[in-house]
């Protein structure tokens, strides 16, 4: 954490040796005039779990333009001197250099005493030839800048910081910034600014009445802000995201940590780079971003909220069980469609699987198996196990605008619908589909409570946020949100059948199984959005090793519109890649032979 010090050592540093030319401008040179002026503070750093910058400071140099002293210059002698020196400057850093006239003029006419700076942020190479060639009528101007060292990675998490408010222009106050502070606008940035931000130091400048610099003195030095340490383990973000935009064009992937509820990766894409925001993003490049069809700005593992599909099928699963509605070795039909009603509602698959229990109908993924059993169960035990999952309200990470997803109820039926839930919706719920919506991070969650045996653990994204010298200022501590209180031989028989639609030749997941491993899982196909622009939502979540979880986890491939993509084929896929990187230690070891995952689906490209 000496970073910030020495940040701040060098930029005071810098700024002491550069600014030794400045004298008052053409308004108060006429009396002994003291500046107290503000010096920014560096912002804290944004790490991972293990220290790793993901968001720092670093110290940038401008190319300014130091106007001589007294201001003697008419104002077309100052443009004309101005000019010049932008000339100078174009040949040094090969950059085009466009300082307009009625800039320079209000510079010359109220701001004469510090430097106009003609070119911003840089490159090293850029700084050598300045400092090789250039007169002292141009000097370098140190600042500090938000730098993002993994240029797109976490970057919905972190979001960005830019400047707060644009430069001065007007006659030079007393307590003004040197530069303009920065401010976070997204992200961990924003919810943790005031903490992020240090507190200001001040400089003293003073002038005899004959425009002469008496004494400069850094009477404060600038205190850097606290770090903020995350959750996120950077190794795991980046096998995420890399994975995310190798499988898909538009999609989330959650990682959790079962045994404490600690967010070790959080992916959304597409994804942007925040540096692009620093220290303000051009209209042009913005309006790209917000154009973009992908919308990249958009954090869909946690702002975004789908039809699970079948994944849903395990909370179905527990209500119905922990309800004694139906006992696990209960068998029901498995026909390729059910009547309810008047309404025909199909399997996934266009043939009869015959008479299956519990163990089998999840491997399988029968959906005509879960309406009966959804039906026979009701509405309100699938409801409360929702709940007490976790979905239908916000995880309460700290980044704005979390979706808290949707569970329907009688009264959300009533108020949306003009009903309350009919046997059809009912079915419906049981497969994941209808008005149910549930945000990739909920899933993770969810999966992490059944993995870990019941406990519903706060999702925790923040571990601490510290001072430089590492003394902890705020903890977040891991804690329960509640319990599901699952009977243990349920439980034991719900893992049984997750690691089934794995490893099993009729499961739906094979393709995210790993040798060595025993991957719990459930795959999961929805339709989502509207009819015109229908697409698929595909799922693959759980849980690995099945019996002492060290990851709980969440996929989500959005298929194109019109494109047939099921979360077997799709989602699961990036999980198997993902954990077979985690688990790499034991698939080394792994045993001679093929896996039963090796096989392909019942009916290929048709799999939930």
């Amino acid at each position: 954490m000496r970073f910030a010090i020495l940040l701040f050592l060098a930029a005071a540093t810098a700024f002491a040796q550069t600014e030794n030319t400045m004298t008052p401008s053409w308004e108060t040179q006429k009396h002994a005039r003291t500046y107290v002026l503000q010096i920014p503070a560096p912002r804290g750093q944004i790490t991972d779990r293990n220290g790793l910058p993901l968001a720092q400071t670093r110290v940038s140099y401008n190319l300014a333009i130091n106007f001589p002293m007294p201001p003697n210059f008419t104002l077309n002698g100052a443009l004309a001197f101005a000019h010049e020196q932008m000339e100078i400057a174009r040949t040094l850093t090969q950059r085009r250099i466009a300082i307009s006239d009625d800039q320079i003029l209000k510079h010359y006419g109220n701001r004469a005493v510090l430097p106009l700076d003609i070119a911003f942020d840089l490159l090293p190479a850029e700084i050598e030839a300045v400092k090789q060639k250039a007169p002292p009528s141009l000097s370098l101007h140190p600042l500090y800048q938000r730098f993002y060292p993994g240029g797109t990675l976490a970057a919905h998490i972190l979001g960005y910081a830019g400047h707060a408010g644009r430069r001065l222009d007007g006659p030079v106050q007393n307590n003004e910034m040197l530069w303009p502070n920065s401010e976070g606008r997204e992200g961990l940035e924003q919810t943790f600014n005031d903490q992020l931000n240090g507190k200001p130091g001040q400089l003293n400048l003073a002038f005899d009445a004959n425009g002469k610099k008496v004494s400069e003195k850094i009477a404060i030095p600038p205190q850097p802000g606290y770090n903020v340490v995350t959750t996120l383990d950077e190794k795991i973000q980046r096998l995420a995201e890399e994975t995310l935009e190798k499988g898909v064009k538009r999609g989330a992937l959650v990682i959790i940590d079962p045994n404490n509820g600690d967010i070790l990766a959080m992916a959304s894409w597409p994804s942007y780079n925040p540096n692009a925001f620093v220290p303000t993003i051009s209209a042009e490049a913005f309006k790209a971003l917000q154009d973009d069809p992908n919308v990249p700005l958009l954090p869909r593992a946690f702002r975004s909220a789908y039809p699970p599909g079948s994944t849903f099928k395990v909370t179905v699963g527990l209500a119905a069980l922990e309800s004694h509605t139906v006992k696990p070795d209960d068998e029901f039909n498995c026909p390729h469609a059910f009547q309810i009603g008047n309404i025909t509602m199909n399997n996934w698959k266009k043939t009869d699987s015959g008479m299956l229990n519990f163990h089998d109908a999840l491997a399988q993924s029968c959906d005509t198996w879960f309406y009966q059993v959804g039906i026979k169960t009701g509405a309100q035990p699938i409801i409360d196990w929702s709940l007490k999952m976790g979905f239908g309200s916000k995880t309460g990470i700290p980044l704005a605008s979390e979706a808290e997803g949707r569970v329907p109820t009688d009264d959300y039926m009533r108020k949306t619908h003009g009903r309350k839930l009919l046997d059809g919706d009912v079915a419906n719920l049981s497969i994941g589909q209808g008005d149910l919506l549930v945000t990739p991070l909920q899933m993770a969650q969810a999966m992490a409570a059944v993995g870990n045996g019941g406990t519903l653990y706060r999702t925790r994204l923040v571990q601490q946020v510290q001072s430089i010298d590492s003394q902890i200022v705020t903890a977040y501590e891991v804690g329960a949100r509640g319990t599901l209180d699952i009977d243990p031989k349920i439980l034991a028989e719900l893992k049984k059948a997750m690691v089934a639609v794995v490893s099993s030749r009729a499961g739906t997941g094979g393709k995210a199984g790993v040798d060595g491993v025993d991957v719990a899982g459930k795959t999961g196909t929805a339709q989502w959005g509207p009819k015109s622009k229908e697409r698929n939502a595909a799922w693959f979540a759980g849980f690995a090793p099945a019996e002492k979880p060290r990851y709980a986890f969440a996929a989500l491939y959005e298929s194109e519109p019109g494109q047939s993509a099921h979360g077997g084929t799709y989602a699961a896929p990036m999980i198997g890649k993902v954990l077979g990187e985690l688990f790499s230690d034991q698939t080394k070891s792994k045993q001679k032979g093929k896996r039963a995952r090796n096989a392909e689906p019942v009916e290929p490209g048709e799999n939930d």
